[in-house]
């Protein structure tokens, strides 16, 4: 093969992975990525809550989340990726973070794990238009990493308000990181799905069910577990034909 050859491969290859950036403006600690430990990230601001607060409606939070210039993963991502399908729907999925794709093109759910996503709302009759999308981050974290606690933490009243302004009927949080995130708990998503919640919109009385499911891009890694995220589904489809308290 010719060294030009080699050379496109190499970066086609990395690209694919998720290394999109060449330099970054701050130096990364290394050896704290190899332990597992997050390098150090800003404290929750709270011109975050003040913002999402104040938003009456989505295109208004849209704006203010959007403006948001606390959150450092503003600066390395392309594109802030806000949400997608109906904003009156009665179902309502929440995802961690954008993808490479969805970095690229805006939209949440629109690369392999999300094709999958549309496939699972196809399997009990329904498609994007029955539904509303969105993550807990709008940007993508560099090389599709976990988002940190302090990311979640920055961005959270965000999607607290916008769950609040879009009032679904049924709450799907999807992976362990939106569903610990919504629900306020460190247990993860293995012992979290298969069971409904009561999810309490802040600054209300409000309660929405809320079911967490397999994260689409974990299933494509490992299809043995699609009898799981099946069972999610018709427990959601039940939900949405019979609404009342989940059992």
């Amino acid at each position: 093969m010719a060294v030009g050859g080699t050379i496109t491969s190499v970066l086609a290859w990395q690209i694919e992975a998720g290394a999109d950036e060449a330099v970054a403006d701050a130096p990364l600690d290394r050896f704290a990525v190899a332990s597992g430990r997050a390098p150090p990230s800003p404290e929750p601001s709270p011109e975050a809550a003040s913002a999402s607060v104040a938003a009456n409606d989505l295109d208004s939070l849209k704006a203010d989340f959007e403006a948001f210039d606390g959150c450092p993963l503003k600066e390395t991502a392309t594109n802030f990726v806000f949400a997608d399908g109906s904003a009156g729907a009665r179902l309502m999925f929440v995802g961690e973070a954008p993808g490479a794709e969805e970095d690229r093109q805006g939209v949440p759910f629109v690369g392999p794990a999300g094709r999958l996503l549309d496939r699972m709302l196809a399997a009990i009759g329904l498609d994007r238009s029955d539904a509303y999308i969105t993550n807990i981050l709008p940007w993508r974290p560099p090389g599709n990493r976990n988002p940190t606690d302090s990311e979640i933490a920055l961005c959270l009243p965000f999607i607290e308000r916008h769950i609040a302004l879009v009032g679904p009927e049924v709450l799907v949080a999807v992976g362990g990181t939106a569903a610990k995130a919504l629900l306020g708990t460190r247990e993860g998503i293995m012992r979290l799905r298969g069971r409904w919640f009561n999810y309490s919109v802040p600054g209300s009385d409000a309660r929405i069910p809320l079911r967490a499911v397999l994260h689409p891009a974990y299933l494509l890694r490992q299809p043995a577990q699609k009898r799981d995220a099946w069972t999610d589904l018709i427990a959601i489809k039940k939900q949405l034909a019979d609404p009342g308290t989940p059992g």
